[in-house]
């Protein structure tokens, strides 16, 4: 892809640098996670009246309500022992998610219109699970590569290596067709019609956002559901 402008190319000699595009948005998108993180642990710090609530609209308000809506979405693809890989999940959820909706505000880029940056997702998924499959069912994780019955295990093998393999592929490419293309569809209406008439175009922008950030999630919660079954 080419030379992308953003707000950072204002800054004074950064251009000179001649850091790729991408990489300044995925940092910045990091920067962002990080500040809201130091904030929640600033104001989940424990204090008696912090066992009930805010009132009104709140950024304490705001991340419980997203933190106990991914976990419970977790829960029932992964069950209880979905806790136990909230971290990751919900790491890649809000990342991908915030790496998104970058798109839509003027003067940034999303990381995520990227292969790189999906691929390196995508990559940290593929290891996972199966850092999960060989951890918790030891050498029998194997077992899952040869098929149902012995005499297809040749077969089976080069199928299974093969579909894993184009995993982090598919994931990454999914990911980057869809918020590629949508920053592209609302880049070109913004510079085509009124300000005004982009607003539906945004919030479409916003659910496809939303939308590749679960279907992202879903789909490593499946892989890590697979890998983790002991009925290989």
């Amino acid at each position: 892809m080419g030379h992308h402008n953003t707000w950072f190319d204002l800054i004074p000699g950064f251009s000179e640098l001649h850091i790729p595009w991408w990489i300044t948005m995925m940092v910045f998108t990091i920067c962002i996670l990080v500040v809201v993180a130091i904030l929640a642990k600033m104001v989940g710090h424990f204090d008696e009246k912090k066992l009930f609530p805010d009132e009104g609209f709140s950024l304490r308000n705001i991340l419980e309500v997203i933190i106990e809506g991914l976990l419970s979405f977790i829960k029932s693809i992964l069950g209880e022992k979905g806790v136990l890989y909230f971290p990751l999940l919900g790491t890649l959820f809000i990342f991908i998610f915030t790496a998104n909706i970058l798109g839509l505000i003027p003067g940034f880029l999303p990381p995520t219109s990227h292969i790189i940056v999906n691929l390196g997702c995508s990559l940290v998924v593929f290891v996972y699970y199966n850092y999960l499959g060989f951890k918790l069912n030891g050498t029998a994780y194997l077992k899952h590569f040869m098929g149902p019955v012995i005499w297809l295990a040749p077969l089976m093998v080069v199928v299974e290596v093969i579909g894993h393999s184009v995993r982090p592929a598919s994931l990454a490419l999914r990911l980057f067709g869809n918020i590629n293309g949508d920053h592209m569809l609302v880049g070109t209406i913004g510079h085509l019609v009124p300000l005004g008439a982009t607003i539906p175009f945004l919030f479409l922008g916003l659910f496809v956002s939303f939308l590749q950030a679960f279907i992202f999630t879903l789909l490593t919660m499946v892989y890590i559901s697979m890998s983790t079954a002991h009925d290989h």
